[in-house]
């Protein structure tokens, strides 16, 4: 299967979880493959219970609800077998260094159980596609239009290239939008909950959650009236300024109409 030489065990893994913070998320699903150095093969999965409700929108994203997992152990119940399947393995996924070791071991930190990860050598297939397979302008020229772009970063050269990239992902996709209001969906999708730009802030009903961090679902107005040092932080910190906006207008008792109905919490 693997044309790799291994001197000790390498476990693939994969995480499904409530969301993408590792210190608010939860895990609801793992998955690991651990190959040995005579490259046989032991696989180890756990559908499991995440302790909180799973979002909508997450859901939408790997299928997993809150009645699947309703009956499934919790990740405590399961830590140590984990720990046991991975003792003495290098560690291998997709986009693992940044999402899935530090949700795994923010899991057994919470499980108590000390998982070590400065020992372990990595394999993150992501940093490999995108280190053989550069995604700058550049290479979209190259691809969409088998051309070199020769003024690379002059804004003039930078503009045109962009155009003639757009032309040719024209020209290849033919199920591509070809009007704005079908692009902005397409580019920039908008999920129907959130209550700013990039989701910081979501709709329950007619309140308005925090989507993030230590206080992910917590509502903003008891927010603003318990816990004004992260209120303030967030307004000071580089958020976008429509979330900003948001804050500091609720601080004045200024609250936007909520755009979709949701069951209130």
């Amino acid at each position: 299967m693997l044309k790799l030489k291994l001197d000790r065990p390498l476990a693939f893994f994969d995480i499904e979880a409530t969301g993408t913070s590792p210190r608010a998320d939860r895990m609801v699903e793992l998955c690991i493959l651990r190959i040995r150095p005579d490259h046989s093969q032991a696989t180890l999965t756990y559908r499991l219970n995440p302790g909180m409700p799973i979002p909508s929108e997450t859901t939408a994203i790997h299928g997993i609800t809150d009645e699947d997992v309703k009956d499934c152990p919790r990740f405590e119940q399961i830590a140590t077998e984990v720990a046991d399947f991975l003792e003495g393995c290098d560690l291998g996924g997709f986009n693992i260094l940044r999402y899935d070791i530090p949700m795994l071991a923010e899991e057994f930190t919470r499980a108590g159980i000390v998982f070590i990860t400065e020992t372990r050598r990595v394999l993150d297939v992501q940093r490999i596609y995108h280190r053989k397979e550069p995604r700058d302008l550049s290479a979209a020229l190259k691809f969409y239009c088998g051309d070199e772009h020769l003024d690379a970063h002059g804004a003039e050269a930078d503009v045109l290239a962009t155009i003639r990239t757009f032309e040719g992902q024209l020209e290849r996709y033919a199920d591509l939008p070809r009007s704005m209001a079908e692009l902005d969906s397409y580019c920039n999708p908008q999920n129907p909950t959130w209550a700013d730009q990039t989701g910081k802030l979501k709709w329950s009903g007619r309140d308005i959650l925090i989507n993030f961090g230590k206080n992910k679902g917590k509502s903003l107005k008891a927010l603003l009236k318990s816990d004004s040092s992260f209120i303030n932080w967030m307004l000071k910190s580089d958020f976008p300024a429509d979330t900003r906006e948001l804050i500091s207008n609720a601080q004045k008792g200024i609250w936007p109409t909520p755009v979709v109905a949701t069951e209130e919490v």
